[in-house]
């Protein structure tokens, strides 16, 4: 049987380290599902694995892109499971760990239903419906979507004029990279897996506080300099995320440095939270306190293998 342990949970928690360890007991490879990640020019305000750490354990998916690559999750599916078909021919084990929930559900599942989109996504929808009208969603679903858009104009043309409507086609055809059409009536997809979920959390205001400290250790690694650097690109979707956007404002000198930093500080504890929202969807994940120690993960894991009901 072939297993692939999944480690989840907010930002700043020690997935990375947690999932180093694992790899290294059970001398598999890791595949990272961090959304941000994926792009070799984000490197800093993304905290991907360091040199030291991805020299300590084979990882997939890291830099692996440029921001100027349209990369969505429906590439990442298909690329990830090749993987793991290619790694599952050598060993039993794979691991998969990062904090982009759509992206750890399309790899456990696939798209079985229409499916729950990342607020950055939905965010630079609605921002630009506001500058650029209805026009811009419609434009856009006739380019996602052509099947669609034309089922409408024929079947229901009066769709194309509500924009809530219209937003969620979008989403979903930018946030999956598939048409939204090619969710109606689709039948759920097998695995080869057996998925052991591992959550990591930790007390609200010590979460709070690792975050703060994590954005202070990206200034001071350079994160201003890397966002400068990434000007020409700004306006890209892989580039509206936190810890860019905001100081891409204060470049234009639309908000002082110090504030910048904060509001990166404020809406990383935001994102933690959704993080957490969302993968506490799934009630068969088990969750550890972030300083557990491996081997009672490790025990756990165990046990699930022997367990054939796979109950936590």
């Amino acid at each position: 049987m072939k297993y692939l342990i999944i480690i989840v949970g907010p930002t700043a928690i020690g997935k990375t380290a947690m999932s180093i360890q694992l790899a290294q007991h059970y001398d598999c490879e890791i595949l990272s599902c961090d959304s941000r990640q994926f792009y070799r020019e984000m490197n800093i305000g993304t905290a991907a694995p360091t040199i030291e750490e991805l020299a300590t354990a084979k990882h997939h998916f890291i830099h692996n892109r440029s921001v100027t690559e349209n990369y969505t999750v429906g590439d990442f599916e298909k690329e990830a499971i090749a993987k793991l078909d290619e790694l599952y021919a050598e060993k039993d084990f794979a691991i998969l760990v990062g904090g982009s929930g759509l992206y750890v559900d399309a790899v456990l599942k696939g798209f079985d239903a229409f499916p729950e989109i990342e607020n950055e996504i939905r965010d630079l929808v609605s921002n630009r419906y506001k500058q650029n009208g209805l026009t811009y969603l419609q434009e856009q679903l006739r380019e996602k979507d052509p099947e669609y858009y034309n089922k409408l104009t024929a079947e229901n043309p009066q769709t194309l004029l509500n924009p809530q409507r219209m937003m969620r086609f979008v989403e979903v055809c930018l946030g999956t990279g598939l048409p939204y059409s090619s969710f109606l009536n689709q039948k759920k997809k097998n695995r080869i897996f057996t998925p052991i979920v591992i959550g990591l959390e930790a007390e609200r205001n010590l979460m709070y506080e690792r975050i703060n400290q994590r954005v202070d250790l990206m200034m001071d690694a350079g994160l201003l300099e890397e966002v400068k650097n990434l000007i020409p690109y700004k306006n890209l979707n892989a580039l509206q995320t936190v810890g860019y956007k905001e100081l891409f404002d204060c470049i234009d000198e639309k908000i002082s440095f110090p504030f910048a930093v904060e509001e990166i500080k404020k809406n990383t504890r935001r994102f933690a939270k959704r993080q957490l929202t969302w993968f506490r969807r799934n009630e068969d994940t088990k969750w550890f306190d972030f300083q557990t120690d491996p081997k009672e993960i490790i025990q756990h894991i165990e046990t699930k293998r022997n367990n054939t009901n796979f109950t936590n």
